[in-house]
């Protein structure tokens, strides 16, 4: 699936706001939804899924076990996406389109107070938390 060409809030708000109020899973499928995406079985009844991320960027294989740390792909601005983020999630089957999520916490995070990055460990964010990742 394509990229976004660019960001523009003009184009992309109202294609999202379409999407959102006429997306039909049998005639549109979850990949103009999610965009290009990779599912990970951690376990049975624990699955991980990565979306909208960039074309021809995706680097892992079908059934290749994944590893902490390992290049997946590139965050890209494919599918539903307003701009280039990663959307990610844990869920409790492989069927994307039925699946519950599951909350996760994650082992270590800067969350953004306002005027600083303070490090967080093994937290679960909050919905509104202006959060990123230490290399």
């Amino acid at each position: 699936m394509l990229d976004g060409e660019k960001a523009s809030w003009l184009h992309d708000q109202p294609l999202a706001i379409h999407n959102s109020l006429f997306f039909d899973s049998e005639r549109d499928g979850f990949e103009s939804i999610g965009g290009n995406y990779v599912l990970l079985k951690k376990k049975e009844g624990i699955y991980a899924v990565f979306c909208h991320l960039q074309k021809n960027s995706i680097v892992i294989k079908a059934g290749e076990k994944v590893q902490k740390g390992q290049l997946i792909g590139k965050v890209g601005h494919s599918g539903n996406s307003t701009e280039p983020h990663l959307h990610f999630h844990l869920m409790d089957s492989a069927d994307i389109e039925k699946a519950n999520g599951i909350p996760f916490v994650f082992e270590q995070y800067e969350k953004y107070n306002g005027s600083n990055w303070e490090k967080i460990t093994n937290k679960i964010p909050a919905a509104k938390d202006r959060i990123r990742f230490l290399k």
